[in-house]
Formats: C-alpha cells, structure tokens, sequence
C-alpha cells in the first residue's frame, strides 16, 4: 500500500563542479533531476511509501536512474524502458549571481514516449495521492493525454490529486501552457504555484489574488510559494500566511520547490491542519537550498525537526 503515486521525466543531469559560463567549465558530476522523482525521493526521506515510474531509454543512464531512485526507498515496480528512444540529459550552468541556467537535450526522450497505456488502475488506486507536475503534459501530446488519464483513474478511485506547475516555457509555447494549466486547475485537488507562475498564468503576482482565483477555478486547496518569505495557504474559508525560515547562504536552490510539494502532502498524510503543513513543506523547502543538487539537500523527519528546533542535536 502506497501513500503517495507520482509520475514524470527524470534525466541525468551533467553538473559543472564550479560556477561560470559552460563554454569553459570541463568537469562534471553526473547527478540526477526530475520534478516527480525529486517530490519522492522528498517523502521517502520523510518517511512516506511512495512510488514513481516514468519510460526510460533503455540504456547506462536509465539503468542509473531507476537504481539511484530504486535506492532512496521508493517503488520504481511500474517503471519501463524503451529501445526505440534515449533516457533525457540536461545541463546545469551555475552562476554567483542570478539563477542557474538549465540546457535541456530532452526532445524525443523515452519520457515523451508516455502514453495512456502505460498507467496502471490497480498501482494508482492504492494511494491516497496522486502527485503531478505541469512539466509532464509539455513533453509531447502523449503525456498529456497521460495526466488526463491519471486523473480520470485517481477521481474514480478517491485519490486526492495535488498539482505543482512547475512551469518550463522552454518546452512548448506561453499559450498552450496557459490552456492547459488552467484547465488542469479545475480538475485538481491541491496546487502549488509560485509567485512567478502566478503572474504567468495569471497576470498577477498578488499571492491572494493567486490564491483566489485558482480556488474560482475548482482546486480545494492553494499553497502559493513566496520563496525566502515563506508561503499563503488557502481554501475556500481561510488565508493565512506562513513565515519561512532563514537560511545563511543558499547553494543551489533548484529541487526546493519539489521539497516543499513533499513537506506540504507529508504534513496532509500525518493528518496536520494547512498552517502546520504549510510550515513544514518552507522548511524542507529551505533545507534542501543548503546543498548542490536536486535531491542530495532534501532531509529527512529527523534533520527537519532538527532545522526547526523541534529536536536537539547530539554530535558527540
């Protein structure tokens, strides 16, 4: 019995060991990166069951894949590999100032290969969530028509559905991604956007007005990321904001949004009202910045309580 159901792309991603432009970096750790994969690796640390599948290609990099994930604990049974098409690579360039640039070789990946057929009723079913991101449905038409069917499968069987946009606008056009969020909106329990995806979406980076109108829309629940100020939580009878925590100097702060959907339905699972989830989805969010690499910060319950006070700490 699973708690948490989450499916996406997941690549290797090629991380230059110092910051600077990538036409003069020459050295290299090969990590990995993946929205879904990042959110359950996230809630295996804290002590969740959960699974994550995705198509991979059927070759060194996919094998890598599934065993890393495979390792952190999480169930990788539903996961296929392909010979017809190539596991995602990307790479990070990182900078001193400003935020990290990402270069995709992703198009035509065995991810993108995802289609309906691949879903299983009876694996989604077990859960109690179902956990999505909008960077599956900008893979190709297939994937799309993936999510729509998860969703389907997850109403039918009384999986809550929770939703991070996560938006890429590298992968297909403003226009199309506005369509289809939005009508994803409707059709989702929880969402979890940033301010930025908000004014994207939205045309307005008021988190209240954010919160407003995804709520009009059809979602139960909106928690709107506020970055080092923490996060709003709403639902249709309250709004409150929940302070962040401090962090002395951010590394990488790529995967801390994906730490914070896991902090967030984490909390929901142990039964804890919005404004407790709230706060413990900012501070996976804000432990996992300490760290290069998508899922090397993301702590586990014991390093959270000790973030935040809640356990001390025995070094000798």
């Amino acid at each position: 019995m699973l708690d948490v159901v989450t499916f996406g792309e997941t690549m290797v991603m090629m991380n230059p060991v110092e910051s600077g432009n990538l036409k003069y970096i020459y050295d290299y750790k090969k990590q990995l990166g993946g929205a879904e994969s990042n959110f359950a690796i996230s809630l295996s640390r804290l002590g969740h069951q959960v699974g994550w599948f995705s198509k991979l290609g059927k070759d060194p990099h996919g094998e890598y894949i599934k065993s890393f994930i495979q390792g952190e604990g999480v169930d990788t049974s539903q996961v296929k590999f392909t010979s017809q098409a190539p596991t995602g690579l990307f790479f990070k360039e990182r900078k001193e100032l400003g935020e990290s640039n990402v270069y995709y070789y992703r198009h035509n990946s065995a991810a993108s290969k995802m289609k309906p057929e691949d879903l299983s009723e009876e694996y989604i079913s077990q859960a109690k969530y179902l956990h999505l991101t909008g960077i599956t449905p900008a893979l190709s038409d297939s994937c799309y028509k993936t999510i729509l069917e998860a969703i389907n499968i997850a109403k039918e069987n009384n999986v809550n559905i929770s939703f991070d946009p996560n938006l890429r606008l590298k992968l297909w056009s403003k226009e199309k991604m506005n369509e289809v969020m939005l009508d994803l909106f409707e059709k989702v329990d929880i969402v979890l956007p940033g301010i930025e995806e908000g004014e994207i979406l939205l045309g307005t980076d008021n988190p209240t007005e954010i919160a407003d109108e995804i709520l009009d829309l059809g979602a139960e629940i909106v928690v709107v990321k506020l970055g080092a100020e923490g996060a709003l939580v709403a639902n249709k009878n309250n709004k409150e904001k929940v302070a962040g925590y401090n962090v002395e100097k951010v590394v990488d702060p790529i995967g801390a949004g994906d730490g914070f959907a896991a902090g967030f339905i984490s909390a929901q699972l142990r039964g804890k009202d919005l404004v407790e989830s709230t706060k413990l989805a900012n501070a996976v969010g804000a432990f996992a910045t300490t760290v290069i690499g998508d899922v090397e910060g993301l702590p586990t319950r014991e390093e959270v309580e000790i973030f935040t006070g809640k356990k001390d700490v025995i070094n000798r």
